[in-house]
């Protein structure tokens, strides 16, 4: 019975070479000759000897069709779609995200504050008339008055100062929602580009597994085949069927919380440019935290905090200093027909009220900003540890998968068919080796995807705009002379 396999284990060898590799750009894969060693000759007519270029993804991220036919295989791609990297994304973030625009208007509401906490006050002018139609004097007594508050103890460059710490505040808050934006976009952008390169992967695995399906049931029907090993194959086709309908069903959501986080909710996303094998560079995390506490605008915000809640208590201890206000006027009296002058000043006497309960309030206040401080700092420093744990154990499983892993399993799938051929295995021991092949390049997929969203994480802790940095190219050598 097992030779009677040779035309599946044609569609299987196409099916295992396409999982070797995590993004699909395998070399030319050969498909051996497994009819040359079986006795029927009806199998040679099934399926020919051929080399395939088996690379299903060029390096346009443009999707491949691999058919197989009968005489020959062709390779087609879908047509053109116009595609959106990262950087692209993060272009259109900064033009049209609503949440940096909001917090640029309130940079615009501190500084129109600030300039009016520095204002000095108005002065006072009054007009008044007295006695009018008095029988000594019709025109009575009119007065006119004018008056000016001064401001003592430097109370108003005392309340623009504060002002203006607020201003630095609003403008360090733009900084961090600029990069708190960034990870959300980036994190979307990966969550949409691991959808979409498992969904290559499941796309290609279902078209193989349904013609080994087809060819199994052919020769089922010709008696040549177990139902039992049919059975088998037909399971693993629905199984890669149903995690390719989630995938797809689950994609078009993750396009659209990608759009949501650049701004533009009604953005047309039809294909990601991007690859999950890029390089990210080796984060110490101590060096990190040492960085990411000296640089991040969450604690120069709260250093600031500290500042603004020291000039107010500085400005509460002066608030008792009385303000002066001085007028002066002019009185004509029709009775006697007098013009005189007047003069005079006003100081409030502070004998109950000395701002006492303000000053106490302001000194609790500089202990809430110190402590706003410390919290601050515990909070990026656990952000940040979370993150790089994620980042470190996604990132070694990897590496496990990709250097290890699956090459171990691809060997053994290529024993697994020799000894089959050889008349030592069962053909079902060829089909587990082969699943496993699959499985591992898809935990492969998954364990990138948690090591990107943990990186883009790290990276917006660390400010970075240019992320993940572009591969410089080599320098081209020298001509020796």
């Amino acid at each position: 019975m097992r030779p009677l396999f040779t035309a599946v284990l044609i569609g299987i060898g196409l099916f295992t070479e396409s999982c070797a590799s995590p993004s699909h750009s395998t070399g030319n894969a050969m498909i051996s000759d497994t009819t040359s060693k079986r006795e029927n000759p009806q199998e040679a007519t099934i399926h020919q000897v051929r080399y395939i270029s088996s690379d299903l993804q060029n390096p346009n991220n443009e999707l491949v069709q691999i058919e197989l036919t009968d005489k020959s295989s062709r390779i087609s791609k879908s047509e053109e779609t116009q595609t959106l990297g990262l950087p692209e994304l993060i272009d259109l973030t900064l033009d049209s995200n609503p949440r940096l625009a909001e917090v640029s208007w309130a940079i615009e509401t501190a500084r129109g504050r600030a300039i009016q906490a520095g204002l000095y006050p108005n002065p006072t002018v009054s007009v008044t008339g007295n006695e009018l139609s008095d029988r000594t004097g019709p025109g009575g007594i009119w007065t006119a008055y004018a008056g000016q508050e001064f401001v003592t103890a430097n109370k108003l460059g005392l309340d623009q100062a504060a002002a203006l710490k607020r201003v630095d505040q609003s403008s360090l808050k733009l900084m961090t929602e600029r990069y708190q934006v960034f990870t959300k976009v980036r994190q979307a952008y990966f969550e949409a580009l691991t959808l979409q390169k498992r969904s290559d992967i499941l796309t290609h695995l279902v078209q193989l597994a349904q013609q080994s399906v087809n060819n199994s049931n052919a020769l089922l029907k010709a008696k040549e085949a177990a139902e039992l090993d049919v059975i088998q194959l037909e399971v693993d086709l629905e199984r890669y069927r149903a995690d390719l309908d989630a995938t797809r069903k689950a994609l078009p959501g993750a396009y659209r919380k990608l759009a949501a986080s650049v701004g533009i909710q009604d953005m047309p996303i039809k294909r990601l440019s991007g690859d999950l094998d890029s390089a990210l560079p080796e984060y110490d995390l101590d060096q990190v935290s040492s960085y990411v506490l000296s640089i991040h605008p969450e604690i120069r915000s709260a250093q600031i905090g500290v500042e603004h809640a020291q000039l107010v208590l500085q400005r509460a201890k002066v608030e008792p200093i009385p303000n002066i206000t001085v007028g002066t006027g002019y009185t004509h009296q029709s009775q006697n027909r007098s013009d005189d002058w007047d003069i005079g000043f006003s100081v409030p006497l502070p004998l109950w009220n000395k701002n006492q309960g303000n000053i106490f309030a302001a000194e609790t206040n500089i202990n809430a900003a110190m402590n706003q401080t410390e919290r601050v700092q515990n909070e990026l420093i656990n952000q940040l540890a979370t993150a790089y744990s994620t980042y470190a154990s996604a990132h070694e499983r990897s590496e496990r998968y990709k250097t290890s892993i699956i090459p171990k399993a691809q060997r053994t799938y290529d024993l697994s068919m020799l000894a089959y051929q050889g008349g030592q295995f069962e053909y079902l021991r060829v089909l587990e080796a082969q699943r496993t092949v699959a499985e591992s390049n898809l935990e492969l997929i998954r364990s990138m995807s948690e090591m990107w969203l943990a990186a883009s994480e790290i990276a917006g802790l660390m400010l970075e705009d240019q992320w993940p940095l572009a591969p410089v190219p080599p320098l081209p050598e020298k001509e020796q002379s």
